[in-house]
């Protein structure tokens, strides 16, 4: 025998071999016998379990995953445009990120699929754009001019209650007085209170006195707004301004889907009357300028419009329905309606500047 045998032979004599077997106890061999005794079976009986198969998990999920994606393939065909990018604007799109600056381009063509009162935004770029309000991007707060950053949050707020309670209120958009937005305005600039009162009482509106340079409004007998929302996308803007006042600039599109009144059938034609406002009110300093608290004065006002009339100012829009909807010989342009990367064009874009009216190359 070798030394190393030998030295090898001498430890296991002392700690054991390993993996030897070794002697149940007494204790042990009683609770074998007893239940060997309750479940009858004969000495020396051992249970076998047999060596478990792999389970080849991974192709079951792969599996899986392309039954369901062939079911939606043949039930949703219409959601792969919007999933893959084929319909930038399609109804059931990735939402777009809130806009925090102006964009570099239009938006991409969409499916050109019509309108329907189930899809009022099919085929178009709005079907991207967030609901009522919430489409309008309040930037963060700072100090600026005679207000704190709590002031000027407050000041961003009531601006964006302004916009919607003249744009997106049911109500007002029905033809309604706008209650809720005239309680925003300071009621000490004469220049606008004028323009209200003359605005809002007369049934023969001008170009200067017509109430849709600030509120949108359809007459109920004529369009009625398809569902309850109201697709909105732009921003709020802020400096200071004269006086040391807060001066906040909104510019915000919105896309009212209306079907002609009493039309109430699957096929009822649906219009997409989209207006793109630029409104400019200033948060005075009242220890410079008489106001009241919580109101604001206005600044400037523009619009853009399309497929919202063409015609003589009636104190409404004016969806083309029908045979109206055919472009006429006065319309002597075509513009994008959802075109926000240029500012709006207030020499010949503007509502009642006489210059032509435009027709929306896509709704």
């Amino acid at each position: 025998m070798s030394e190393e045998e030998w030295e090898r032979f001498l430890r296991e004599s002392v700690t054991g071999t390993a993996n030897a077997p070794v002697e149940p106890s007494a204790r042990a061999r009683e609770v074998e016998r007893r239940l060997r005794e309750r479940s009858g079976r004969p000495e020396g009986w051992r249970t076998y379990s047999p060596a478990r198969p792999r389970r080849r998990t991974g192709w079951y999920v792969i599996g899986l995953v392309a039954a369901v994606a062939l079911l939606v393939v043949a039930l949703f065909p219409q959601r792969l445009g919007g999933w893959f990018g084929g319909d930038e604007g399609g109804q059931d799109g990735k939402p777009m990120a809130a806009e925090s600056k102006r964009p570099r381009k239009a938006p991409g063509a969409g499916s050109g699929l019509r309108p329907t009162l189930a899809e009022p935004f099919r085929g178009s770029p709005a079907a991207r754009w967030a609901d009522g309000a919430a489409g309008i991007t309040v930037p963060p707060a700072r100090a600026t001019g005679w207000m704190d950053t709590a002031q000027v949050e407050r000041a961003l707020r009531r601006s964006r209650d302004f916009l919607a309670a003249a744009g997106l209120d049911p109500r007002v958009l029905r033809g309604e007085r706008p209650t809720k937005a005239i309680a925003l305005l300071n009621p000490h600039q004469k220049d606008v209170k004028a323009y209200l009162r003359t605005a809002l009482s007369s049934a023969e509106p001008t170009e200067e006195t017509d109430p849709l340079l600030l509120f949108s409004r359809f007459r109920p007998d004529q369009a009625r707004l398809v569902g309850d929302v109201v697709k909105t996308r732009g921003r709020l803007m802020y400096r200071e301004g004269k006086r040391g006042a807060v001066e906040v600039t909104a510019d915000v599109t919105f896309v009212y889907p209306v079907t002609a009144a009493g039309e109430g059938g699957r096929d009822a034609e649906v219009v997409r009357t989209i207006v793109r406002r630029e409104t400019v009110m200033s948060w005075d300093d009242p220890a410079k300028v008489v106001t009241e608290p919580g109101t604001m004065s206005l600044v400037s006002y523009a619009l853009d419009m399309t497929n919202g009339g063409c015609s003589t100012p009636t104190g409404y829009f004016v969806p083309p329905f029908g045979a109206d909807g055919v472009r006429s010989a006065d319309e002597d342009r075509e513009v994008d309606p959802y075109d926000r990367s240029k500012p709006i064009d207030t020499g010949d874009g503007m509502r009642g500047t006489g210059d032509g009216c435009a027709s929306a190359n896509r709704s």
